[in-house]
């Protein structure tokens, strides 16, 4: 993905933050009990059993995942917030001056990062705005294997779903076979799809290893 096209996607998100201001709409999310539902459902990655995780949340924004992991007592992770956005992550560290904020492009400078118990990514790969889907993909594709190298135990990402009654062309919606595909050639074979919470996308957990019953 080309410089151009990660600017095209970060601008997007900045002008929602100048427009609705620190709120679910200034990321994208229609209404708060929506964001919500998501925030669940992609700590839901966290596979139990370990006293304390560390999460990588890729593309943090305004650091709202953080305030739902702070507001419901999740002593069990340990957060680090990254994103390429200077506007956002100014945001970030004013309301969150005790939490490590990575900025810049770390796609393209990632050997210093780190691992993580897990890397998430909400929001991330939901809007293509002006995007084609080939080079939304391409950013999905690069940015998803690039992560996985400092992931010990699983990723977690959500997209929207191609099961809708119409879809809109500046949302990026994959199909489960084709995404199925990318993931057992390029990820993990070891991979769950969650459409079942009501929202309009799926959730994708990638694990290392399989979960044993």
């Amino acid at each position: 993905m080309t410089k151009d096209r990660e600017a095209t996607l970060r601008e997007d998100y900045e002008r929602r933050l100048r427009e609705y201001g620190d709120n679910p709409l200034g990321v994208g999310w229609p209404n708060p009990q929506d964001a919500e539902l998501r925030y669940r459902v992609m700590l839901d990655v966290i596979r139990p059993g370990a006293a304390t995780n560390s999460i990588l949340d890729f593309g943090c924004g305004t650091g709202a995942l953080l305030e739902n992991i702070r507001h419901h007592g999740r002593r069990d992770i340990h957060y680090t917030g990254t994103d390429n956005s200077e506007k956002h992550l100014a945001l970030c560290r004013q309301k969150f001056p005790d939490v490590n904020f990575i900025s810049g492009d770390i796609l393209n400078d990632a050997p210093g990062l780190g691992e993580f118990d897990y890397i998430v990514a909400n929001g991330v790969f939901t809007l293509k705005a002006s995007l084609t889907h080939a080079e939304m993909f391409g950013f999905l594709s690069s940015a998803l294997q690039k992560l996985w190298l400092h992931a010990r135990l699983g990723m977690a990402f959500n997209v929207m779903t191609k099961h809708v009654d119409w879809e809109r062309d500046d949302l990026f919606h994959v199909g489960f076979d084709e995404m199925a595909s990318f993931l057992k050639a390029h990820i993990s074979r070891h991979f769950l799809f969650r459409s079942e919470y009501g929202l309009w996308e799926y959730t994708v957990y990638v694990y290392r290893n399989p979960q044993r019953g």
